[in-house]
């Protein structure tokens, strides 16, 4: 508490030099009558100026009750400019607050030093014998030493005693030479030495020691080769534990010293940090915003950049890479499969295997995510090389595999298990040569999902999932269609089942997007059938256009009787699935390995082709030639192609292992309302016939 009192001010009107000169003047004046003869009296100050007070024209007029009010002025320790209204950002509640603890301390000046007691001995013994007699000795026991000293010094025993001999004498005078001759502590404001000393501040290593050698060296480090360091040391530690001398406690020849500096051995495994699903997760998380700074540029570019050139060319196009995907464990192998997820947009998998049939090994599928282009997401490896896989639409984890040895499987990525759910056993209807196309279709009457799966045994097979077991049938034994006899001694026209060459050998197929019984099949002697599951014995009509191979035939996604198909013949043809020759046919110049339409627009199709590029038709631009053919990869041959269902993002796989994602420039990915892309094509179909367009 304060207490301010006002006062009056009086200002004088003279000035301190004016005041002193005519205090000097007078007394000049008086000096003068005095010495004159004492006359004048008291008449001598009559010519000087009266007193004026002078006061300042804005002074404040105060009564008497105001000037003696008390005003009363409370201090406290906030701090008036310390902000009120801070808000932090509360974790848990994941909310803006505001935080009423703030902070009022200001500091103006802080020094750290050393402080001890000004009077203190140091000298060996004298603190702690002070300090026992601080503690220790009551209060009144300094005085009584101190008397009773004295009084031995002036050779007068002590009260009620008789005079001590000269040994106790001498003993006593020891004692009291030992005793500090300083002052001695206050007991009552005791602190120790140590409590008020402030630590010593720790010196750094490098001051005392030597410094370590040191020696420069570089190397090329990713995630696997890690990977692989660390694999290398377990198998290390494995065999050193493996020649270890077994034998418990009590082994001989060991001591118990040697025992305990013995460290035991950990085997380091990559499943046992992936054993904890948050880790797992908080893993994953980093490592993707790790390889989001490192590709910062091409997501960038995935994000936002779009090619200029299109606004001066209206009907050309251009493809912008982005990401490679390769798996360094499956270098040698090709990409023989590729499939997007139908749920998630930046997820994807790969199949591995080889087409060169005289060189056949383990395959592997691998799943990968545009979100981490630097290693995949999982990998599961196969027996036998992975021909063909698809994702189910329904249930997006689950995945089909058709491979080399003709056995399909089913894989899960729910399960932590790296084997199938599912295998076809050689005694449950396993194919006899490669399966080369599988596609899951919607479940049975009884809720079971199914698939299905072609090879060149000349089967089409339906799978279907049971609790235990991977049950099959047969839809269709694919049959060439063979001549009459021409003369005697040719082959007979009735051709029975078994006779050798009279299966063909199917490569693909693909099914109508609203009738699920009819379906297209692509064989290896360039005949194209369209098929039905209620007839299981003969065609509904053969397809007569290529001369080799047929690779892929895909359906169109507006209009369902139109279907397209690629070949090794070098061409790639438009077919109604009602007619038996092509529509249209368009010369790419190489081997077509696979052909996609996109889902965004109906005259849109992509075809990858042996010599490593992509070529992106739109027929409502041009019926002719492709408005986009860019060079992909050189030296390679590209095997597959896909269209991302939800980005105007395009994912070709070479056979060197590479898989490559490509963005649609805006000419590329033009679209309508889903009636106007089924009215485009059609129109384009009619006027392609000869006919006359509708409205």
């Amino acid at each position: 508490m304060k207490s301010v009192r006002r006062t009056k001010v009086a200002i004088e009107s003279a000035t301190l030099g004016r005041t002193a000169s005519t205090h000097s003047l007078r007394s000049a004046n008086g000096d003068e009558a005095g010495g004159g003869g004492g006359g004048g009296g008291g008449g001598g100050d009559d010519w000087l100026p009266p007193k004026v007070l002078l006061k300042p024209p804005g002074q404040l007029q105060l009564t008497e009750a105001e000037l003696n009010e008390e005003l009363t002025r409370i201090l406290n320790a906030n701090n008036p400019h310390a902000p009120q209204n801070i808000a932090r950002f509360n974790h848990r509640e994941r909310v803006f607050k505001a935080s009423p603890n703030v902070d009022h301390l200001v500091v103006h000046f802080e020094f750290d030093g050393y402080l001890s007691y000004k009077n203190v001995d140091d000298s060996a013994g004298g603190a702690a014998v002070r300090r026992e007699e601080s503690v220790m000795a009551p209060a009144g026991a300094p005085a009584a030493a101190e008397s009773g000293a004295g009084e031995r010094e002036a050779g007068v025993p002590a009260a009620g005693g008789d005079a001590a001999p000269d040994a106790g004498e001498e003993k006593a005078k020891e004692e009291e030479e030992k005793k500090p001759k300083g002052p001695l502590r206050n007991q009552f404001n005791f602190s120790e030495r140590a409590s008020q000393t402030t630590n010593n501040p720790y010196r750094e290593r490098w001051t005392n020691t030597e410094p370590p050698p040191q020696r420069t060296f570089s190397d090329t480090v990713n995630q696997w080769s890690i990977f692989d360091a660390y694999i290398e040391d377990q198998l290390q530690k494995e065999k050193a534990k493996a020649k270890a001398p077994a034998g418990g406690a009590g082994a001989k020849g060991a001591k118990d010293e040697d025992k305990q500096n013995i460290l035991p051995t950990e085997t380091h495994a990559e499943d046992v940090y992936y054993k904890n699903t948050d880790l797992r997760r908080a893993l994953i998380i980093i490592e993707r915003m790790a390889n989001q700074n490192t590709f910062d540029e091409i997501a960038q570019d995935y994000k936002y950049y779009e090619d200029a050139s299109d606004e001066l060319t209206p009907s050309k196009g251009s493809l912008l890479p982005l990401w490679k995907f390769l798996c360094e464990k499956e270098k040698r192998k090709q990409v023989t499969a590729l499939c997007w997820n139908s749920k998630f947009s930046d997820f994807f998998t790969v199949g591995y295997g080889s087409y060169d049939f005289s060189n056949q090994g383990p395959g592997m599928i691998a799943g990968f995510t545009l979100k981490n282009p630097s290693y995949p997401e999982f990998l599961y490896v196969t027996d036998s090389g992975v021909m063909s896989l698809d994702f189910h639409p329904q249930h997006h984890s689950m995945i089909a595999v058709g491979l080399y040895d003709g056995s399909v499987a089913v894989y899960s990525m729910q399960e932590k298990s790296d084997g199938p759910l599912f295998k076809s056993a050689p005694k449950a209807g396993k194919h006899t040569d490669p399966v080369w196309q599988v596609c899951w279709q919607k479940d049975d009457l009884d809720g079971n999902a199914n698939f299905f799966s072609i090879s060149t045994d000349g089967r089409v097979t339906q799978w279907t999932l049971l609790k235990t077991e991977l049950n099959h049938t047969d839809v269709i034994k694919l049959r060439l269609e063979m001549k009459g006899p021409q003369g005697p001694g040719e082959l007979d026209a009735a051709i029975d089942d078994g006779q050798l060459f009279s299966l063909a050998g199917g490569s693909c197929f693909d099914f109508h997007k609203n009738l699920d019984h009819l379906f297209v099949v692509g064989t290896e002697e360039g005949k194209i059938f369209k098929c039905s599951k209620e007839y299981n014995n003969q065609y509904l009509l053969s397809f007569e256009g290529h001369q080799m191979s047929v690779y892929a035939v895909r359906y169109n996604h507006f209009h369902h009787s139109i279907f397209i198909s690629a070949s090794a013949d070098w061409s790639v043809k438009l077919w109604d699935h009602d007619e038996a020759k092509p529509i249209m046919s368009f010369d790419l110049n190489s081997s077509v390995g696979d052909i996609a339409w996109a889902p965004y627009s109906s005259t849109v199709f992509a075809a990858a082709t042996a010599d490593g590029k992509v070529c992106v038709f739109d027929l409502a631009e041009n019926k002719y030639e492709p408005i986009s053919e860019q060079q992909v990869v050189r030296k390679a041959k590209l095997t597959h192609i896909a269209f991302n269902p939800f980005e105007p993002v395009l994912l070709v796989g070479d056979d060197k292992g590479q898989v490559i994602s490509l963005k649609l420039s805006p000419n590329l990915r033009k679209k309508s309302k889903e009636d106007d892309e089924a009215t485009k094509l059609r129109n384009i179909i009619l006027i392609a016939k000869g006919q006359s367009p509708t409205d």
